[in-house]
């Protein structure tokens, strides 16, 4: 056990009291992996936001059991409150419980307080054995800052002497997933450009935006392989944007030829497809370029197991799984692109069969080690998370955008692509990047509700509520716009400015919206872009419905309601509701329903008999419990890649738990010189 853990968790003693308060303004508490060690010792922690949300759930959950003399959800209770004043809290709350405050400017007393505030709970662990460990006395700010990038990014700008030097440690820190805080990325490139290192050039961006910089050395590397002698037609890549300065980067250094290899077999940067290679060119090269059909699929062969090699486990974090999901998807929408299909003259038919056993071996082991991940209660701690620094699950979306506007985005719009799959999103990016130079986007994901249904994650998305909030309309949609509404209104925007529109997909459906745009002008728009949901619930096959989103993207929809948007001054958010997956039938069950009939991957039982006998009934089905959830509505997953239809039946659905249907894109989309 870390010194971290040992000095965070010595305030909770299990045998003092069942009911606690944690006093805790910077979010010390909510670590995963200071909850897992909490629940381990019989604790379960619950934010305290909303005082009737609170009250509800403490006295049905917590407080009946404990008057019964049972034991309850949990032996003792962590109230989790976000102020250092305890007095936040009702008076029989304080007067029944222990209080516990939690600081970082009193664990933390060497370094300065709102520099220690920017680093991310999972790095505190790190930073706290180096606060006690190297430092003798207090550090100022920009000390702090120096101190923090060296323990806790591995960073030291002011040791960084020439460009191969900034790059390799650039490319390092991305690829093992270290971006910045724009904090610490403004302070280090202030100090790498102080040194007369790319001066006017957006280092701080590229130091805090993994997303930013690869598009610079997408667009570096085609140039150095002109200078080589190699040209040819980029692979999933158009030509550069115009934001994109020509920046040289030194690939022929051993340094950053490893880090570039490995980035082009997760799939973060496109191959250049060449018609021939010169004699005497570097093997190293050979990642970076494809020859013919078949040095793709050998390109993504090595991706695929790549990712195999490197799947999260049970243990591993939130940010473990949506790091993965990532590059599940970059590596997934590049399967569907290969040319032809199996048994095509044009392509080795071995070589595109053993990539749809090793994808079905992936896609098996991921399944497994997610649901494990879920079993284990990680997915209950992601409702914990703080979300200023952007949402972690779906309903975190409105409170996040709330923090926005409040940052001074004072328009926002969010588009929920209804059943958006990660590798979906990474079509609909590049066909975008490939017909317009206009867009730039900052990706992250966030976790869809469990099950992964439309009535369950969008609801929550919409209303920012956990879906036990609106058992009344869990099994339906119709509430999403007042849900939307009202959670604007408890903010204090007027209902006027507030905007709700769903059923979105076809060009002409946009001459009306501007025009409610333009006469509401409101300030907050919520949109449902429905026509990859809806397409694909009539296909047998994701390469299936590639190919259409594909077909619709062609009429222009997406790139005309992005630039409505932002021509009209709103900040755009996009993300889903959930995604997708192929699924092979194994029955109906005659028990269970769900009114969002067509996510086939999970039926939903009100009563623990029927659930019990459909579970007896399909062995190879799932059964978890799903924190935030009604106590009534209890779930039944199918089991791998199966659905609930006809037996045999190939179909695209949605519901379950794999990394496609949990782990959604949420993205920042904006012109392309607001990011340069």
């Amino acid at each position: 056990m870390s010194l971290w853990t040992e000095r965070i968790l010595s305030h909770f003693t299990a045998d003092l009291t069942r009911l606690w308060m944690a006093c805790d303004p910077d979010d010390v508490l909510l670590d995963e992996k200071l909850l897992t060690e909490l629940r381990g010792r019989g604790f379960e922690l619950m934010l305290y936001e909303d005082p009737f949300a609170f009250r509800a759930e403490y006295e049905e959950r917590y407080r009946a059991a404990w008057d019964r003399g049972e034991q309850g959800p949990a032996p003792s209770l962590v109230l989790h409150l976000r102020s250092a004043n305890a007095n936040a809290l009702p008076w029989d709350i304080v007067h029944h419980g222990r209080v516990v405050r939690l600081s970082l400017a009193d664990l933390f007393p060497k370094l300065a307080y709102s520099t220690v505030q920017q680093v991310e709970p999972e790095h505190l662990a790190g930073l706290f054995h180096a606060h006690q460990t190297e430092l003798q006395s207090a550090r100022g700010e920009n000390e702090s800052k120096d101190f923090i990038l060296e323990h806790v990014y591995q960073l030291a700008p002011r040791s960084i002497r020439n460009p191969v030097d900034f790059w390799r440690e650039l490319l390092r820190m991305h690829f093992a997933n270290r971006s910045l805080p724009p904090l610490f990325a403004q302070h280090a490139a202030g100090i790498i450009q102080g040194k007369g290192l790319f001066t006017d050039l957006p280092v701080a961006t590229w130091l805090a935006s993994k997303s930013t910089l690869l598009r610079v050395m997408q667009d570096a590397w085609y140039r150095y392989l002109k200078t080589l002698g190699l040209d040819g037609t980029r692979t999933g890549e158009p030509p550069p944007p115009d934001y994109i300065a020509k920046i040289e980067i030194p690939f022929d250094h051993s340094d950053v030829q490893v880090l570039v290899d490995s980035m082009f077999l997760d799939g973060s940067l496109h191959p250049l497809a060449v018609h021939s290679v010169p004699a005497g060119m570097p093997s190293w090269i050979k990642a970076g370029i494809v020859q013919d059909p078949a040095a793709l699929q050998a390109l993504v062969l090595k991706g695929i197991d790549g990712l195999i090699e490197t799947t999260p486990t049970a243990a591993s974090s939130h940010k473990d799984w949506s790091e993965f999901a990532k590059r599940y998807g970059e590596i997934l929408a590049r399967t569907h692109g290969l040319p032809g299909t199996e048994g095509s003259e044009h392509l080795p038919v071995a070589l595109d069969k053993k990539i749809g056993e090793r994808i079905k071996t992936l896609q098996a082991q991921s399944d497994e080690r997610l649901q494990a991940w879920v079993a284990a209660k990680h997915y209950a701690d992601l409702i914990l998370q703080p979300v200023t620094k952007g949402p972690v699950m779906v309903h975190h979306v409105p409170r996040f955008l709330r923090h926005r506007r409040s940052a001074g985005e004072t328009k926002v719009a969010l588009l929920v692509f209804d059943g958006l799959a990660f590798d979906q999103w990474v079509q609909i990016r590049e066909r975008l990047i490939a017909t317009t130079k206009r867009f730039a986007f900052d990706e992250g994901t966030a976790f869809a509700w469990l099950p992964t249904v439309t009535s369950v994650s969008r609801q929550a998305l919409f209303s920012g509520l956990k879906p036990r909030e609106f058992d009344d309309s869990i099994d339906r949609t119709d509430k999403e716009e007042s849900l939307w509404k009202t959670f604007w209104q408890n903010e204090g925007v007027n209902s006027n400015e507030v905007m709700y529109r769903r059923a979105l997909r076809q060009v002409n459906q946009l001459d009306v919206l501007e025009a409610d745009l333009n006469d509401r002008r409101p300030k907050v728009v919520g949109l449902v872009i429905d026509e990859v949901d809806d397409r694909l619930h009539k296909e047998r096959s994701k390469k299936d419905v590639a190919m259409w989103i594909g077909n619709w993207l062609s009429t222009g929809f997406v790139d005309r309601l992005f630039s409505l948007l932002l021509d009209k001054g709103y900040h755009i958010y996009l993300t889903a509701d959930h995604g997708n997956v192929e699924s092979t039938g194994v029955g109906r069950p005659n028990q269970g329903v769900i009114a969002e009939t067509r996510g086939e991957r999970v039926r939903v039982y009100r009563s623990e008999p029927l659930l019990a006998d459909s579970a007896a009934a399909y062995p190879t089905t799932v059964r978890l419990d799903i924190a935030g959830l009604p106590a009534n509505f209890m779930p039944l997953f199918a089991g791998g890649r199966t659905a609930f239809v006809p037996e045999g039946e190939q179909v695209v659905v949605h519901g379950g738990v794999s990394v496609e249907e949990l782990i959604v894109p949420f993205v920042k989309v904006s012109y392309s010189g607001d990011v340069a």
